[in-house]
């Protein structure tokens, strides 16, 4: 019965995990797909508070309200643009993330159910909030291009539904990336105004203030890892196979010529894809795939050499994925588990405080303004 129940739990997190790939939504309208994420530490930047008084760009809030008090941040006034530049020695390499002794915060794709998924606009705003680390899903185009996308199409967020392996840059480049975002799901039914980042892409809407209209692009993964050079980065390799292997090398060339191969992270659900990483880039820090974090959790089987950052979700449907006698074991082990919560009802403020209470070393979240709000409070 043990063994039997085992194998229960093991295909429930995997399944979980590869549902939460896509990105979280508890409306049924946004799937996900299985991330993992790392922690870093925040450079102190500006942040702006403000009570929402319209649905405009320049003042929403993207923060459902059914989740989420109406102070979370907003644009920043007409007279103080964003602060996309922190002063700083540089960003803190993994092992500083590590010592900071207390959780990290991440901005899961660029704060998703805040800001639209993955796009410069959402990581320039998640700067502003106070993150410790900037969170990114990538994939190559057909020439060659490394880009902060998702799934392998992008119907879901932009305005035209491609397929990212058989597109060029410059067509993945040329999409509204906000196309889909709602303040309440990333969905094709709400009604037209519920839209409201789209059309900065086009030139049909004015952009934020501090911001442009290539900010809700689909972009590559260097643009926004050398514009935010202060900040640790967390990479997701999305796909298996060749073609991520094939992104594998030419994030490893990436991260080398960055000079981020000590302040960053690197993960994929498929265990072979982290192995060829590795082998691209020895030094730089890998968290476990799938198979051998199923192993950790269900059957004790020790982490490969090297590894200990577990990026995990805390549930699947009833099932608790980090209940704390698997909490107490990683940690005995010398472990770390950055969590992303796998649906859109744990995003919100109450349930990153239970995260952060059940011992949860990072926070890879959607709301980055909470995340960070979450962990001030809980390390006083």
């Amino acid at each position: 019965m043990t063994f039997h129940r085992n194998r229960v739990l093991a295909l429930a997190i995997a399944s979980t995990l590869l549902i939460a790939a896509c990105g979280s939504d508890s409306d049924g309208g946004t799937t996900a797909t299985t991330e993992s994420s790392p922690i870093t530490t925040p450079v102190p930047v500006a942040t702006t508070s403000e009570t929402v008084a319209s649905t405009s760009p320049d003042t929403a809030d993207t923060t459902p309200a059914s989740s989420v008090a109406s102070t979370v941040d907003t644009e920043p006034p007409a007279t103080e643009p964003p602060a996309t530049d922190p002063v700083s020695t540089g960003p803190l390499t993994v092992q500083q993330l590590l010592d900071l002794g207390r959780p990290i915060v991440l901005a899961h794709a660029a704060g998703e159910d805040q800001f639209p998924h993955s796009s410069p606009y959402g990581y320039g705003r998640s700067v502003e909030a106070g993150v410790d680390m900037l969170d990114f899903d990538v994939q190559l185009t057909s020439d060659g291009v490394l880009v902060i996308q998702h799934d392998d199409t992008t119907g879901r967020t932009a305005d035209q539904d491609l397929v990212v392996a058989d597109s060029t840059y410059e067509q993945i480049n040329a999409l509204d990336n906000g196309y889909w975002f709602t303040v309440d799901c990333v969905c094709t039914d709400a009604p037209a105004e519920a839209y409201i980042y789209r059309g900065i892409r086009t030139g049909d809407v004015t952009p934020p203030v501090g911001y442009t209209p290539e900010d809700f692009a689909v972009a590559r993964f260097s643009d926004i890892a050398s514009r935010f050079a202060e900040y640790p980065v967390n990479v997701e390799i999305k796909g298996e196979g060749e073609p991520a292997i094939a992104a594998a090398r030419q994030l490893a060339i990436e991260l080398e010529a960055l000079d981020l191969l000590d302040n960053a992270v690197v993960a994929s659900f498929d265990d072979t894809v982290v192995t060829a990483f590795h082998e691209f880039a020895p030094t730089v820090e890998i968290s476990p795939g799938l198979a051998a974090s199923t192993a950790w959790v269900l059957d004790d089987t020790p982490l490969p050499d090297g590894m200990r950052i577990l990026q995990l979700p805390p549930k699947f449907g009833e099932i608790d994925v980090l209940p704390p006698a698997v909490m107490d074991k990683t940690h005995a082990a010398g472990y770390f588990v950055w969590v992303w919560p796998n649906d859109r009802t744990l995003e919100n403020a109450a349930s990153y405080q239970q995260l952060l209470e059940a011992g949860m070393d990072g926070l890879n979240i959607n709301f980055p303004q909470l995340g960070v709000e979450a962990v001030e409070a809980f390390a006083g």
